[in-house]
């Protein structure tokens, strides 16, 4: 059976902040062990659409009540609306992901997701990162000196990114599940990074060789 990498959309999620990681996550070329990953979208609700900052509409294959962290190989929160509002708008998300944290199920979070994460005391005694230290400062939360001014952390079980680095958040997540080998995750980074063509080749070879 496929292992699951859950991606938490809602109206205004930020879509080309995961769009690198999910894409990797669903798309088997040049993975480890092809076919065994699948993503699937987690919404406030089950087949309620929500639409994405970048105007996509996206029917959540599942709600938040639906999944369990023994189900799931690790819950990617984007950035997006509500994270910073005082009325909890994704208190559910991330009530969620403090479950699949105490549980030793990844979370991955990038931007606005971090600040939410923080407002519940899930950074205190984590490392961790977001868009600026000011940014979570503002929060009120308690956790200022485990901050990292770097593209992404990970720490815990818990990945954590500033909205900038879509890039280093998708090879953060690909590491921690293992869907590449160590060679093929450098060129596919490099690839994106410099885009250099020679680099999908080294990619390519790169996976015949694990193959072998």
């Amino acid at each position: 059976m496929p292992q699951t990498v859950h991606l938490y959309v809602f109206d205004g999620f930020a879509d080309w902040e995961a769009a690198f990681a999910v894409a990797g996550i669903q798309q088997p070329k040049f993975q480890r062990w092809p076919g065994r990953w699948q993503v699937r979208t987690v919404g406030p609700w089950r087949h309620a659409p929500v639409r994405s900052a970048g105007g996509l509409t996206v029917v959540p294959d599942l709600g938040l009540d639906q999944i369990r962290p023994v189900d799931s190989a690790m819950l990617i929160l984007p950035g997006g609306n509500g994270w910073e509002d005082n009325d909890s708008a994704h208190m559910w998300a991330v009530n969620k992901a403090g479950d699949f944290l105490d549980q030793g199920v990844p979370v991955a979070a990038i931007c606005g997701a971090t600040a939410g994460l923080a407002k519940a005391g899930l950074l205190d005694d984590r490392n961790h990162t977001s868009n600026a230290q000011a940014y979570l400062d503002a929060t009120g939360y308690d956790g200022s000196a485990f901050y990292r001014n770097e593209p992404v952390v990970v720490a815990s079980g818990l990945i954590t990114a500033g909205g900038m680095a879509p890039l280093e958040f998708a090879r953060a997540i690909f590491s921690e599940l293992g869907i590449y080998d160590d060679d093929v995750l450098e060129a596919w980074y490099q690839l994106y990074k410099t885009g250099q063509p020679d680099c999908y080749a080294r990619m390519q070879q790169a996976a015949e060789g694990a193959e072998v």
